[in-house]
């Protein structure tokens, strides 16, 4: 039963983070009309974002592992 629950709560999570990932991308490029990757001073923003997707993704594959 628990273990459910945890399972449950860990891809409610993981997508909140792609989706919010998503958004910080998008919302940064249209405020700042930033989307080239390589740009050294856009970088840090970019990587924010890799990282809450990755985290996001990485969550859902462990969830599906446990199921």
């Amino acid at each position: 039963m628990a273990d459910s629950s945890v399972n449950t709560t860990i891809k409610v999570l993981s997508i909140l983070l792609i989706i919010g990932g998503l958004a910080v991308y998008i919302g940064w490029g249209i405020a700042y009309g930033s989307w080239n990757f390589f740009e050294p001073k856009y970088i840090p923003i970019y990587g924010l974002t890799v990282v809450m997707v990755l985290f996001g993704l990485l969550g859902l594959a462990l969830t599906r592992l446990r199921d």
